[in-house]
């Protein structure tokens, strides 16, 4: 089998202007603790080896807030996209023979357990893609996992590009995922900002995978809460409380 071994890259570079508040999104509180706090200590636990954190909206500040030795920084200005995000650590994981598995500042719930539950699955199918997926509530504005009859990702699409039948779709991207490095960065080469939002998707490595005949898998999650993004005031005191309600509050 391969070797487990990976690199866990944190995107951490918007705003959040939804937060009513010019202080970067990763680092508004959530019980007393800045959002990336959590997002780093899964990681730690989930046993990644090296850890990237892509910065943007008030790179110093999140790079003060965050002087721990075992951190690497990438600044990514302007921000087109989660796809140009990752790129920006190219030159750092250039020669990284492990995994990558992509995780977001904003998603302070997620448990080690499913980190790691993620790269095994990817290993054990033997993917160039595996990406965490579950099943909100709807209605929602999440990327729909397009799949074939043999339940294989084919592609996610965007909730502002669906068609009404892809909307229907109830398995959802949840932006993170697990991807062989190389096939990362030779993948993001290809990608283009052809969409409404003129910006590079993390998502189209996907498609690029298919076309290049690699497998491409979804892992997932039961647990929709535990998965989602911290996009409001509201939705951060909601998992604050979630937190505390969770046995332990552990990661």
């Amino acid at each position: 089998m391969k070797s487990s071994k990976f690199c866990a890259l944190i995107l951490a570079a918007g705003k959040g202007t939804r937060m009513q508040s010019d202080l970067a999104k990763v680092l508004h509180k959530m019980n007393d603790r800045p959002l990336l706090s959590y997002v780093l200590a899964t990681a730690r636990t989930a046993g990644a080896e090296k850890i990237v954190v892509i910065v943007g909206h008030q790179a110093d500040k999140v790079r003060e807030a965050f002087p721990d030795a075992d951190l690497e920084f990438a600044l990514q200005n302007p921000q087109l996209g989660t796809g140009h995000a990752v790129m920006q650590a190219r030159s750092l994981l250039a020669d990284y023979p492990g995994l990558t598995v992509i995780l977001c500042g904003d998603v302070p719930l997620l448990l080690s357990d499913t980190v790691r539950t993620l790269v095994a699955s990817h290993q054990a199918a033997g993917a160039a893609v595996t990406v965490l997926t579950t099943e909100p509530p709807g209605p929602h504005a999440y990327g729909r996992i397009v799949k074939n009859d043999r339940g294989e990702v084919l592609k996610i699409v965007e909730h502002r590009d669906a068609t009404d039948r892809e909307k229907e779709i109830l398995e959802i991207n949840t932006g993170i995922y697990c991807v062989d490095t190389p096939f990362l960065f030779a993948a993001l080469n290809q990608v283009k900002n052809d969409n409404r939002q003129k910006e590079y998707y993390l998502t189209d490595i996907v498609e690029i995978a298919r076309k290049d005949g690699r497998k491409v898998q979804a892992c997932l999650t039961a647990d929709y809460v535990e998965v989602m993004g911290i996009n409001t005031l509201e939705e951060l005191r909601k998992a604050g409380d979630y937190l505390r309600r969770r046995a332990g509050g552990q990661v």
